[in-house]
């Protein structure tokens, strides 16, 4: 399963970015998929997930209210809207899939639970 993310780039605080992420060599419809960040020097963290039919998103409280996660199964291709940015949100984003059982399963909120990942995208955010 490969995964490539893009849309990352340079934002004033306050202003939006959509990433996105288009996963291929597997059934998208499979995976649930999360988005995850690491800024210098901290541990990456998570950001939000969405479950293998999308009905059901979880966010970071830093997030809440800011991101919305959503997928298209058809286009085998899960998005990330950031709105509202923050000088905070700067790190590299990263999308990540992990295949599920279950249509409903919520997927962790542990980076080490995803066995796939893309290559990374930056988001700067000035003050």
């Amino acid at each position: 399963v490969q995964l490539q993310a893009s849309g990352g780039g340079l934002v004033q605080a306050g202003g939006c970015l959509r990433l996105s992420c288009v996963v291929s060599g597997g059934t998208f419809s499979n995976y649930a998929m999360g988005w995850f960040r690491q800024a210098p020097g901290k541990e990456r963290e998570f950001v939000a997930a969405i479950t293998r039919g999308g009905s059901t998103t979880y966010y970071a409280d830093s997030v809440k209210g800011r991101f919305t996660i959503s997928r298209d199964n058809a286009k085998n291709t899960v998005t990330l809207q950031m709105n509202s940015l923050k000088p905070e949100d700067t790190a590299v984003y990263y999308c990540a899939a992990v295949r599920l059982m279950s249509w409903y399963q919520r997927p962790s909120r542990d980076h080490t639970m995803y066995p796939y990942w893309g290559q990374g995208t930056q988001v700067t955010v000035s003050s």
